[in-house]
């Protein structure tokens, strides 16, 4: 991750975010990309190490969880998810399996499953 969104920045574009998908209505791509951005720092502070990538395209993606640390080609242990879902399972408005089972969750390896680490917020 580049530079360190203060919390404040952070909590500000997640509600802003919220608020317009709560009305049907477009974030504007700054809020979003804030947002996602935010909440994978808390994910990456929560869960630090590089076995497990978290992508949320096009915003971001870190690299989680302690143990063998991945550096060149395909992670073999990788999250891929659509900002939205991100958000909505990132601030516990709604949960991994339900996401996953919905098909908005794309895991694969044998270490993707974060749900133990979701959510971030409250």
């Amino acid at each position: 991750m580049a530079r360190r969104i203060e919390t404040g920045d952070g909590r500000e574009a997640i509600a802003i975010v919220k608020d317009a998908l709560a009305r049907a209505a477009r974030p504007a791509r700054a809020d979003l990309a804030t947002a996602v951005r935010y909440l994978l720092q808390l994910l990456e502070e929560r869960a630090p190490g590089g076995s497990v990538e978290v992508r949320v395209p096009p915003f971001g993606a870190v690299q989680v969880i302690e143990g063998p640390r991945h550096t060149r080609g395909t992670p073999p242990n990788v999250v891929e998810l659509a900002p939205s879902t991100w958000i909505a399972v990132a601030t516990g408005d709604t949960t991994w399996a339900d996401e996953e089972t919905a098909g908005r969750i794309d895991a694969s390896g044998t270490r993707a499953d974060i749900s133990m680490l979701l959510p971030l917020l409250y």
